[in-house]
């Protein structure tokens, strides 16, 4: 009988510490795969509920590939190889206004600021956004968020793109710190770690964080198709609770602890060399503080899309954003 109670004392202890965490005790363990649009300390919160095990605690196995663009992210969501994508909610918008039968939505906000910055090769302590006139500038593809807040940055500073600076939108966002490299621009578009590589190796100088410029907005945010959101709905909460956790973490925790729990994902780089990236990023803001989408942050999106030429009119924000579940994940943790 006594060994009985301690059996089921150690049974409460156990479900009662899953409970402390915001997770609930499970038996099965659910595959998934994240499709990430590139590898890159930007997605810090990611990789801490990563290494952190605040997926497994909610009962997923994410194993993360890397797409290399919002378009193949999308294409990976509805072709089932993935079952939830890292891009900017663009690629959401498309889909809808495209009239897909399974169309794709944004459920957690993971990053509210660009995070990219603009790298020249040379040194300019004084670089204000007139320098890029009459130069080449490296930057994404065309229609997708990072191009098209480049040119938003651009048009709030009274230079008009592709007139008074020519932007080169052909090259993979993989291979554009290569390309500048081998001698194209005078300028490239770069996030982190590629920025400070490209630095360490002697070959360009950050001059501007696009996040100080870019203003609020569903930068990255993770998405899943409608069909997989409606059959699979525990999984979809289980990841927007992992995120929301990594979040909270990432906000209450110092640059070097970030760097040292996410080390594993970047085993090339310096501990230091990673500490500064974060710290920089923390300063910038560029991480949500919380899953939820806000409407204003998807509207003001949308108005850079309507500028860039590729939105002629505006999806509906409840269309593309389901803000029910991470309302339900912050109300669970209150």
């Amino acid at each position: 009988m006594r060994k009985m109670q301690g059996v089921l004392v150690i049974v409460v202890l156990i479900a009662a510490t899953a409970m402390s965490f915001g997770c609930r005790p499970r038996t099965e363990v659910r595959d998934i795969v994240l499709s990430e649009v590139i590898h890159s300390i930007f997605y810090a919160p990611q990789y801490v509920a990563l290494h952190k095990g605040f997926f497994l605690a909610e009962g997923l196995n994410v194993r993360l590939e890397v797409a290399q663009g919002a378009d193949r992210g999308a294409a990976a969501l509805l072709s089932g190889s993935a079952q939830v994508a890292l891009f900017g909610s663009e690629a959401a918008i498309y889909t809808w206004q495209q009239g897909a039968q399974n169309p794709i939505i944004a459920f957690t906000l993971l990053c509210q600021r660009d995070g990219s910055f603009l790298v020249g090769r040379t040194p300019d302590p004084d670089f204000t956004w007139q320098d890029v006139v009459g130069r080449t500038i490296i930057g994404g593809r065309r229609g997708g968020v990072p191009q098209m807040v480049l040119e938003y940055v651009l048009s709030e500073q009274g230079i008009r793109p592709g007139r008074d600076v020519t932007i080169v939108q052909n090259i993979g966002l993989g291979a554009t710190a290569a390309a500048f490299t081998e001698g194209t621009g005078d300028f490239v578009q770069l996030w982190e770690p590629s920025a400070s590589r490209l630095v360490n190796a002697g070959a360009g100088h950050i001059v501007a964080a696009m996040g100080a410029y870019s203003g609020v907005l569903p930068y990255t945010a993770f998405h899943a198709t409608q069909t997989y959101m409606r059959d699979n709905p525990e999984v979809i909460r289980g990841f927007a609770r992992a995120i929301y956790r990594a979040q909270q973490w990432v906000q209450n925790n110092s640059a070097a602890d970030i760097a040292a729990t996410i080390q594993p994902s970047f085993p090339d780089m310096a501990l230091g060399h990673m500490t500064d990236i974060i710290a920089r990023y923390k300063e910038l803001g560029v991480w949500a503080v919380n899953p939820l989408i806000p409407r204003e942050a998807f509207d003001h999106l949308q108005n850079i899309m309507v500028a860039a030429g590729e939105l002629t009119a505006k999806s509906p924000f409840e269309q593309v954003v389901n803000t029910a579940i991470a309302e339900r994940v912050i109300n669970e943790r209150r």
